[in-house]
């Protein structure tokens, strides 16, 4: 039996030239997906880089807007922001080219929906008539400017496209955002409160605890009042009285304060910084104007000493103090006759200039309580007491002082933090 192999026949499926075809046809498609993994590694990066650096530019332009948000004095929003705001932005470039500011806008920030509501509103709002819950919510018709918004591009000179040009991109479109947001007055810069005093929030707060300007306190009044401070970290108790004394009436804290830490404090009188304070206050204000001064607040839950937790700022009035030896049976003499508000302030919800020429001290001071509206922490009328001091929580607008970071008693913050 033989076996005919028929010419030309052949024992494979598949040709050379068919083979290389196919090779041909994959090594296309390989070089295609190496081109375009390529093109999304190089210009993938370069489009990270660029954007990188427009959220910088963003977030420098709305930090220097929102730092300068206010006036000076905080009496007012600044109109300028948001032109401080762009050329912030402007200033930072993108791969040498200067970050294209779309847009600049003063506004408010709601922590509770995560928003920003643009708004060119220059009236401050009252810190003292809202909670800070309705603080936080937006009112179209009483808005609370506490942010800038800035949003950077590259869209008319936009990033470079390199193996993107091989399907047809000539550049890409790049947007960037970033809100700044200033809050109230916690870390506290050299310099920014006043006097070797801190106020206890207690004494701040309303029965809700937000913060009012309504009722007047005195130090001391049990043990959520105020006590003495050096303003320092990390020391238990505030140190001696010498140390206390030579603080009066001098520029305040020396060192930063921090929110959220615990500051050295003293309960009680110190005679001889009362008595150094008492003759500061006689010769600022010859009992006859207000003291305005802006003190360190603190949480008194467990009572005052030796040290305290610091929670923000707060500006108040003093409007009378009495010495050692002014006790009950010199009141005659001693009793405030009037007092008006310092020419420096123009505190909004000032209750009026007081006066009262009676012969009797006990008459005057009832009539000076019940003007000044001064409680003890029972809401009972302020009683005289030696070795005290009694102060008005100040109404007023007031300049911008230290880091977000604090609770809400007056004072907005000058340093603003990034929220978005």
């Amino acid at each position: 039996m033989k076996l005919h192999i028929s010419r030309g026949a052949t024992w494979r499926h598949g040709s050379p030239s068919r083979q290389g075809g196919v090779s041909i046809v994959l090594f296309a498609l390989a070089l295609v997906m190496l081109i375009g993994f390529t093109a999304l590694s190089v210009d993938g990066g370069n489009l990270f880089v660029a954007r990188n650096e427009l959220h910088n530019a963003a977030d420098a332009g709305s930090l220097a807007g929102a730092r300068l948000l206010y006036t000076d004095d905080g009496s007012s929003v600044n109109p300028g922001a948001n032109q401080i705001a762009t050329d912030a932005a402007q200033a930072n470039n993108s791969q040498n080219s200067p970050s294209e500011v779309i847009s600049a806008l003063r506004g408010h920030w709601s922590f509770a929906n995560r928003t920003f509501t643009p708004n060119d509103s220059l009236e401050p709002v009252n810190l003292t008539t809202k909670t800070t819950e309705e603080l936080d919510q937006y009112d179209p018709f009483d808005p609370f400017i506490n942010a800038v918004e800035v949003v950077t591009a590259r869209q008319q000179t936009q990033v470079e496209a390199f193996f993107g040009r091989i399907f047809g991109f000539e550049g890409y479109d790049v947007v960037a955002r970033s809100v700044a947001y200033v809050g109230y007055a916690g870390t506290l810069r050299p310099e920014d409160v006043d006097q070797p005093i801190a106020l206890c929030k207690q004494a701040l707060e309303d029965p809700d605890g937000n913060y009012s300007c309504d009722v007047g306190r005195f130090i001391p009044e049990g043990d959520q009042t105020g006590g003495w401070t050096n303003f320092e970290h990390d020391q238990s108790g505030a140190t001696n009285a010498n140390e206390l004394r030579d603080l009066i009436c001098g520029d305040g804290n020396e060192n930063e304060m921090y929110y959220g830490e615990d500051i050295a404090t003293n309960n009680g009188q110190v005679q001889s910084a009362f008595s150094a304070l008492y003759d500061c206050w006689v010769e600022a204000t010859d009992r006859e104007i207000t003291w305005t001064l802006t003190l360190p607040v603190i949480d008194c839950e467990d009572g005052v000493a030796p040290s305290n937790t610091l929670v923000g700022a707060v500006t108040v009035n003093i409007v009378w103090m009495i010495d050692n030896n002014q006790n009950l049976p010199q009141i005659d003499q001693y009793a405030p006759q009037q007092m008006s508000l310092a020419p420096d302030s123009e505190d909004v919800e000032w209750p009026g200039d007081w006066v009262n020429s009676s012969t009797s001290g006990t008459e005057r001071w009832d009539s000076f309580v019940d003007h000044f509206s001064l409680q003890n922490q029972n809401d009972e009328p302020a009683d005289w007491r030696t070795q005290s001091i009694y102060f008005l929580p100040s109404c007023d607008y007031h300049e911008p002082k230290g880091q977000t970071g604090g609770e809400n008693y007056g004072i907005l913050a000058r340093i603003p933090v990034l929220v978005d």
